[in-house]
Order: C-alpha cells, then structure tokens, then sequence
C-alpha cells in the first residue's frame, strides 16, 4: 500500500476570519444532523400516544438510520462529480423538506415515510461539513478547529434530551421537527452567501448506477441485521440469515462492480493508501464503542444509581467534556507540529482502559467514580474522533475528497450499528440470565418482553424484585463493556501501523520516501476561497 501526499489549499489564502464564518454555517448543518435523533428519542412517548402504531414504532429510527447510511457514500461522490457546495445544499433542503412533512404526518406509516426523507439529506450533511472542511482548511491546519467539532457533538448529545423534552411538554411533539426550520434556513443562507468553492469540469460525468444499487443493498442488509438481530428476530432466523447471505452477495457484485465502472461511487484504489484503510478500521471501532458507551452508560445510572431521565443527556458530561478538551488540545498540537501518529495510539490505550474500568462498575459503584471512568474513555475518544477523518483525508488526493469523507463516515456509522447490536444483545442476555438466576421464572418474566425498563416500571417492582434489577443491569453492562474494551484493543494495536505522513499544508507538501509530490490531476487545481 502507498501514503502519498498530495498539495492542498494554502492556509495563507483564506483568511481566518472568513473560515470561521463559513464553519459556523457548516457547525449549524452539523448540529441538525445530529441533534435531530437526540430530540426525537425524548419524543417518542407522545407520539406512540397521538399516532398509535406503536408496533412500528422502531421504524421510526430505522427508516432515518437506513436511508442515512445508504445515502452516505452516494453524496459524498455527488460532491466529488458535481461540485461540493451544490450537493450540500441539496442535502440541507431535502433534509429540512423531510423535517417538515414528519412535523405534519397524521399516522406512524407517514411518519416513516418521512423519516426515510429526512434521513436521505441527513447523509448529506455530515458528509458535506466534513468534506467542504477538506476543501477549505489544509489538513496541517484543521487542528485549530477540531475543539469546534467536537463541541457541536457535546452540545447535541447533552441538549438533545433537554431540547427534546422542553419541546415536547411546552409545544407539542411536531415541533420536534419544526425546530429543524429555522436552524435550517439559517445554515442555508449562510452556506449561500459565504462559501466559495471552484467549480466542477463541465464534462458530463458518468454516474455508477449499479454501484450505488449494490451499495445501498449492502448496506441496508447490514443494518437490518444488526438492528433486529437478537430483537425482532434471533440470530439464527431464516430473516437474519437471509439478510447476512444477502448482504456478503450485495458487497462482493459491489467489489466487481466497481474494478470495471468508470466513475466508481467508491474508488477501490483510496484502500491502497495504508494509513486510509487503517483511519477506516480505526473509526469502525470506534463508533462501536462510542455508540454503546452513549447508549448504556445513561442506562446503568438510571438504573443503577437512580438518576432521573429527564437528564440523561448530563450524565454524560463527564464523558463529552473530556473529550472535547482533549480534541482541541490534540488539535492545536498537530497544527504547530504536524505530527499525529501519537494520538490514534493513545486513543487506542486510553479507550480500552476506559471501557474496562467502566465494565467493573457494580452497585455500590459511586456517580464520582463512573464519572472519573468515563472522563478516561472521553478522553480516548478526543484523541481518535476528529483525527481519524483528519488522517483519511490527507491520504487522498482531492479529487477524492468526498468518497474519502463518506467512507469514514460510513465505517464509523456501521461501527456504531455492530455495536449497539452486539453490546445490546450481551446486555439483553445477561440481564435475563441474572434476573432468572436471582429470582426464577418471576424474574424471567419481569425482563421477558425487555432487559431495558424505565424508571415508572422500575418504580412498580417490588423492593426484591427492583434490587435483583439493579444487580442484573450491572452485571449486563460489565459484559458489555468488556466486550467494547476487547473490540478497543484492536484498534489500539492498528494505531501502531499508521504511519506518519506528513499533513498538506501551507507551500509545496513533502511526499514520503523522498517521492515527488503527486497532484490531483494535469490540470492545475483552483484554491476555494471564503468570503
């Protein structure tokens, strides 16, 4: 495999105060991406009870999660093909088209729908934010503004809840979505009037249909699986099996297909670049101990130590501060350094200590002392977050720029769906054993429909019962996590082949092994400006 470097934009060229103008429109689009699941899962109660259907009611996220992962790799090769502003814009308004039909759907079967809508521009703009920052800011100087990144995760994983619940008690559930609106109007308006890119070839590019169809399979079949496996279906159903058959068939016409399209929708040749491959492994474990430590750590403290719901988005405060700090620091270092290789690996150490110590918290563990664990695995997550996609980046030439985004979105995304399904289906088994061990064919039955109970059912338990529970969740998230810290080692172990090119910056880039630099291609590549 070969890391080659390839010439970017000249950091002396876009002045700084234009750059933070454009980020703060790209930060908004960011933050409706991610916010919008946050708020929607607060929610979800009061829309089960105005709609009903509440036996599609997991549609409503999968159809989102579904069409967003699909429609991943796809906008990130429209931008590559037609230009980067156009697409993300695109993807802004079908986004803020789909936000507003969900505000307004009259049954749960409208409301899928529409989801499915609002999760195709959501594929868009993760994608576009991270690939117009590609564009715009030499991978040498993106450090300074990792911290922002990383604070607009924060800021939607501690208010989303917040947000969600205020919204829901004070307006209604519709405006659950409606709020996308003018947040989304003014990303929009300011995408429109501040960022500048250079055009596209006016040759008419040849689209990968096949490819895109192959993919979207794959991917679907993928996510189903993990979504339903161990809940809607056993792991062993004729539907998962045929799903997983169905899926690896999907994947392999989709190698093939793309050694022979003209235009692939995801060029097989950026895998050749050893350090791409490895950010691609590195964020695929990543999202999957991120997505479980999100999703069980406010469940062991509602449970466990008896926090209130209403404020699950805080107790991961710890978590997120950490890791913003620890982001920005990491930022600012490979700025004025240009060295990186350090941070995948101690990213990697602090992770798998991190979710270790969180899989030996019990009941008598105390909220500080989940809080310190918890800072541990935020800080290995600042260090891999923003670097990751950082170093992808710089592996390929420009012209790339977008399916290299995508990609390491994608992985990630995919990373986050292995593990929910597989940390959940430990969860789900160990609970059920512990409770039948503590309590028989009672506890069986408390936890039979499902292992995760909320704070009014867990309230209605008897004394002995509610304390079998509690025991049981500990020990469910032990083995969760010791999983997470298992699956974290290996991405420790890949930190330590990455190596060390050197970031694109401002002048001339360096190529390793005293190669020439490569360009992007014979014709000579316009700069984007920020006005």
């Amino acid at each position: 495999m070969s890391d080659t470097v390839i010439k970017g934009a000249s950091a002396e060229e876009v002045k700084p105060r234009s750059v933070r103008v454009v980020l703060l429109a790209l930060m908004i689009a960011m933050l409706l991406a991610m916010l919008d699941n946050m708020i929607i899962g607060t929610a979800m109660p009061t829309i089960v009870g105005e709609l009903g259907g509440l036996e599609h009611l997991s549609w409503v996220v999968t159809a989102y999660t579904l069409a967003t992962a699909a429609s991943t790799p796809i906008w990130g090769k429209l931008g590559d093909l037609y230009g980067r502003k156009g697409s993300f814009l695109t993807s802004i308004v079908i986004f803020l088209i789909g936000s507003a039909l969900s505000g307004m759907a009259q049954d749960m079967g409208q409301l899928i729908g529409f989801r499915a809508i609002q999760g195709l521009g959501a594929g868009g703009l993760m994608v576009g934010v991270m690939a117009i920052i590609g564009d715009l800011i030499p991978p040498r100087e993106r450090g300074k503004y990792q911290g922002m990144m990383a604070g607009v995760m924060a800021l939607a994983m501690i208010g989303g809840p917040l947000v969600g619940g205020t919204i829901t008690d004070h307006m209604g559930w519709r405006w659950s979505f409606y709020i996308n609106l003018p947040l989304g109007a003014v990303a929009l308006a300011m995408v429109t009037a501040v960022l500048h890119l250079p055009k596209k070839e006016k040759a008419k590019p040849r689209i990968d249909y096949l490819g895109a169809a192959l993919l979207t399979v794959a991917i679907t079949s993928t996510v189903l699986v993990t979504t339903w496996g161990g809940t809607e279906y056993a792991w062993g159903s004729a539907e998962i099996i045929g799903l997983t058959v169905l899926g690896i068939a999907a994947l392999a016409a989709f190698l093939y297909a793309e050694t022979r399209a003209a235009e692939p929708i995801m060029p097989l040749h950026i895998f050749r670049s050893r350090n791409f491959t490895l950010m691609s492994v590195i964020g695929f474990l990543t999202g999957f101990a991120m997505f479980g430590g999100v999703l069980y750590l406010p469940l062991f403290q509602q449970s466990v130590q008896g926090a209130s719901a209403t404020n699950s988005g805080l107790l991961l405060l710890p978590m997120l501060l950490s890791m913003m700090a620890v982001s920005l620091v990491a930022g600012r270092i490979t700025t004025n350094s240009g060295k990186y290789k350090l941070f995948p690996i101690a990213g990697g150490a602090l992770m798998v200590v991190g979710l270790y110590l969180l899989a030996t918290m019990d009941t008598g563990t105390s909220r500080l002392v989940s809080g310190v664990y918890m800072a541990v695995l935020g800080a290995g997550l600042g260090f891999l977050m923003q670097i990751t996609m950082l170093v992808a980046q710089n592996s390929v030439e420009m012209k790339d720029m977008g399916v290299a985004s995508s990609s390491a979105t994608l992985f990630r995304t995919l990373g986050g769906s292995f593990g929910v399904a597989l940390m959940g289906s430990l969860f789900t088994s160990r609970v059920q054993d512990t409770m039948t061990d503590r309590l028989g064919e009672a506890g069986a039955a408390a936890t039979g429909a499902s292992a995760q109970l909320d704070a009014a059912s867990l309230a209605k338990l008897p004394e002995a019962m509610r304390e079998a529970y509690q025991h049981a969740v500990a020990a469910g998230t032990h083995s969760a996590f010791l999983l997470g810290a298992g699956v974290a080692v290996l991405g420790f172990l890949a930190a330590w082949f990455v190596k060390e090119v050197p970031l694109r910056g401002a002048g001339p880039a360096a190529a390793p092994d005293g190669e020439a630099p490569a360009e992007t291609s014979g014709a000579p590549r316009q700069e984007p400006v920020a006005h």
